[in-house]
């Protein structure tokens, strides 16, 4: 079938796109309010942007409100946050914290989530994540304002945690990562049957 977007009303683009385009890292992105409430919620919409610098990129799609999630104004409003990598024992506390909550209310009370002081940010970081980014914002950059539109994040990468039994010579440990991705609709993808292949000369 061939779909013209331009006669597609928003959810049948979203299912499209997100059905399609997978699987997607998540970042579990940890922010603090200017209230000093710890929000926590997962983005899929994920990738690295840049290796020097170090930069990630997340993108809000917007909400029906129109309103920015509490991760974008936190950002906004401290400028730092905390990316946790999501693997196979977090995967459903990951899922409850999508969850709407009001913006005074945590998630990491609500999911139960453990947190820990994070290096230097201010924001919690995930205690049981074995792979943190803690980032400050870089850019911002609307690309849509209707519902289901985008605004794409960049963050500079400020210091990196990777738990020691997955830093293996140099590098992250593959086989070991456990890393999550997400396919659409309510459906997560896990790397537990992962193969690897030579690139050619």
């Amino acid at each position: 079938m061939i779909f013209d977007v331009s006669v597609l009303e928003t959810q049948e683009k979203y299912r499209l796109l997100n059905g399609g385009v997978t699987p997607r890292p998540i970042a579990w992105i940890s922010t603090r309010s200017g209230d000093n409430i710890d929000n926590l919620a997962p983005y899929s919409f994920f990738t690295v942007a840049s290796c020097n610098p170090p930069i990630l990129l997340y993108t809000q799609v917007n909400q029906r409100s129109g309103l920015d999630k509490d991760t974008l104004n936190n950002l906004i409003a401290t400028g730092e946050c905390v990316v946790n990598i999501v693997n196979s024992t977090l995967v459903e506390k990951t899922n409850q914290t999508s969850a709407g909550l009001n913006s005074i209310e945590s998630e990491f009370d609500f999911a139960e989530v453990e947190s820990c002081a994070s290096y230097q940010v201010k924001p919690r970081s995930v205690k049981d994540s074995l792979i943190r980014y803690e980032c400050t914002l870089r850019e911002i950059n609307r690309v849509g304002d209707l519902p289901a539109g985008g605004s794409i994040v960049l963050l500079d990468v400020k210091y990196i945690y990777v738990h020691d039994e997955l830093y293996d010579n140099g590098n992250i440990n593959q086989e070991l990562i456990d890393s999550v991705g997400k396919m659409g609709g309510d459906y997560f993808s896990l790397t537990t049957n992962n193969i690897e292949l030579t690139r050619p000369q």
